[in-house]
């Protein structure tokens, strides 16, 4: 799979999301206290993402 969102706990015992890209981490997220935060995280990038604008500040 070239691409996939990771629900994972940090050493703070924090849920995170990472979204890798052919192995490479793109981005993580901020810490969720519950795994179901996590995952709303994710719902809401896939949901919102297609649409979000790109701002150019070159």
């Amino acid at each position: 799979m070239a691409h996939k969102f990771e629900i994972y706990k940090d050493k703070a015992g924090e849920y995170r999301v990472r979204f890798e890209y052919n192995s490479e981490v793109i981005f993580s997220t901020e810490g969720y206290s519950s795994k179901s935060g996590a995952q709303n995280a994710i719902d809401s990038i896939k949901k919102n993402g297609p649409s979000a604008p790109v701002q150019d500040n070159s």
